[in-house]
Formats: structure tokens, C-alpha cells, sequence
């Protein structure tokens, strides 16, 4: 069976992904597909710098605004729409680009990860959440550091879901590996990995200023619109950076100047972590932005690379 060419265009929050995605999906006659963990939910709009309608400039966007924001969303949950959307593009003679930098959901695609087989044990899990609420994250991340070392360098501690999933997998006899020597290539694609990167500094002042612009575009305002709704601060959505710093602060437990450098401070190292995780892309090919000073010949640079490797599929 032939393999599908699976554009992948990632890199590390602010990079400027958004913008060439869709340049590079309307030369490449491509459909979109959204590998953000926060762009999926509904409402959460400003915080999650979301591709606007405008920004889309007619190009089918999937897997934003897929789901409300209390809706349990897992990686297996994305995987099994992105297959199907996936199939859905290429029946329509498009191509799929997967664009977005959460390492977990591009991991489902491009290996061959059967979720079925996961042997989730229920029991387990909830006395792991028990524990959790009696003794919160930083004990529970200890504890996983305890089992698993790497598990707890690749997990940030604010990601709760993952941080109880890592404990259950470890308890569990099993270990927590997301680039294991027996992960296979999924036979049903061929993934074409472009990553975008910048100069730590230049990446760094972008992230900073990207907070601030989602401070200007009313992120306080949407945050507490979620919570109007009923949505609460325990919810995996609203775990997420800049949106459990505004909760914080609304609680009185942060001042607004801690909030806004604990977000900057977390979203620079976690494009820290999202590079080092792209690193382990063997086949992926790198562009660093601040080497181009005219975008157009980057364009062609990275379209020349993608249509270069479809020729081999």
C-alpha cells in the first residue's frame, strides 16, 4: 500500500509557525491539522494564541475549537481524529499538514503507538488521584522522579495528567518511554518533518512579547469568562501556561507581576523542552528563521524540501 505523505511543520511556542503553515499549505494545495493541546478547546482563544479565521485566509483548519473545555481529551483521542481527518483530506486529492508543537500528539502519528493496547488500571489511577489531592503535585512529581528520572525530565509537574499517567505506567511494572528503541515508523505515512526554530535569545524576547500581547488582546478578560462558565481551575485545560497564572492571580495567591513572569518564565523553558524533544527527529529537517532575511526564499527552501521528499514516497 502506497504511504501518505504527512507534512509535519512544528517547532517551539512564538517560533512563527502559524503564518508559514499557511502559506505553505496553500502552495502545496494542503489542509491543516492542529497538533496544539490547547487550541483544541473552545473559548480558549487568547491565552492559547489561537490561528484566527482571518489568519486561516480560506484554508481548512482541523482540531481547533474541537472540543469544550471539560471535555477529557487524551493523546489517543487525537491520534483517532487525526487519522480520520487525515483520510478525509487526502479523499478530497489535498494533502495533510500537521502543524503545532505538542511532542505527544505528532509522536501518534508518526509511530506506530496502539493506545488499545495500554493497560490502564483504574484502581491504580484513582488512588493516584486520591493522593494527588491529599498531597499535590510537587509530592507526586517527586515520586515519579523516584521511579523514573527521564519520565520526570520530559513531564513538566503542572502537567497533571501526564505526571498521574507516568506514576500509573511505572507502578505498573511498565516503563514510561516516549522515544523507545521499539517504536516503529507508522507504515501508513511517510512523515516529511520540517522544524522551525530561532536564536535562543530573538525565540526568547518573542515569547516574552507574545505574553504581553495576549495580556493586550484580553487574556484576564477570557479567563475569567471560562470561569464565569463554570469551567474550574482543577480542569486539564485550564492547567495549562498563562491560564493557572491568571487564576493565581484572581485568587490573590500571585500579584500581576508575578503572574506575567511566571507565565514568560514557564513558556521559555518549555520551548526549551519542545526543542530538545524535536531533536529526537532523526529525519526532520532544520530552518532557523534568523537566518532568512527574506521569508520568500525560506519558503521555497522548505517547500523545495517537502515536494523533494513526496517525489520519494
Amino acid at each position: 500500500m502506497k504511504k501518505i505523505p504527512l507534512i509535519i511543520l512544528t517547532g517551539p511556542t512564538a517560533v512563527g509557525k502559524t503564518d508559514l503553515s499557511i502559506k505553505i499549505a496553500k502552495k502545496l494545495n494542503a489542509e491543516i491539522i492542529s497538533a496544539d493541546s490547547m487550541q483544541i478547546y473552545e473559548y480558549m482563544d487568547v491565552g492559547s494564541a489561537k490561528v484566527t479565521k482571518e489568519e486561516m485566509d480560506n484554508v481548512t483548519h482541523y482540531l481547533i475549537d474541537e472540543v469544550k473545555p471539560d471535555y477529557n481529551f487524551s493523546v489517543s483521542e487525537f491520534q483517532k481524529r487525526a487519522n480520520l481527518y487525515i483520510d478525509e483530506i487526502t479523499t478530497k486529492g489535498k494533502l495533510p499538514l500537521v502543524t503545532g508543537g505538542t511532542g505527544l500528539y505528532l509522536n501518534s502519528l508518526i509511530y506506530n503507538m496502539d493506545f488499545a493496547k495500554s493497560n490502564a488500571n483504574d484502581e491504580l489511577r484513582e488512588s493516584l488521584r486520591l493522593e494527588l489531592e491529599k498531597y499535590g503535585i510537587d509530592h507526586m512529581h517527586n515520586k515519579l522522579k523516584e521511579l523514573d528520572s527521564e519520565a520526570a525530565e520530559r513531564i513538566h509537574k503542572n502537567n497533571t495528567k501526564r505526571v498521574i499517567r507516568a506514576l500509573e505506567v511505572c507502578l505498573s511494572g511498565e516503563k514510561m518511554n516516549d522515544f523507545s528503541k521499539d517504536l516503529k515508523i507508522n507504515p501508513k505515512y511517510k512523515p516529511i518533518i520540517v522544524v522551525l526554530n530561532r536564536e535562543r535569545d530573538h525565540l526568547y524576547e518573542r515569547i516574552n512579547k507574545r505574553v504581553d500581547i495576549m495580556l493586550e488582546n484580553g487574556l484576564i478578560d477570557e479567563v475569567k469568562s471560562l470561569l464565569n462558565m463554570g469551567y474550574t481551575k482543577d480542569l486539564i485545560s485550564m492547567q495549562g501556561i498563562g491560564y493557572k497564572e491568571i487564576i493565581k492571580y484572581l485568587d490573590g495567591e500571585y500579584t500581576y507581576d508575578e503572574a506575567i513572569e511566571i507565565i514568560k518564565r514557564d513558556s521559555r523553558r518549555y520551548a526549551k523542552r519542545q526543542i530538545t524533544w524535536f531533536r529526537r527527529y532523526d529525519s526532520a529537517k532544520w530552518f532557523n528563521l534568523d537566518e532568512y532575511h527574506n521569508f520568500d526564499i525560506l519558503e521555497k527552501e522548505i517547500l523545495s524540501f517537502i515536494e523533494n521528499n513526496i517525489k520519494l514516497v
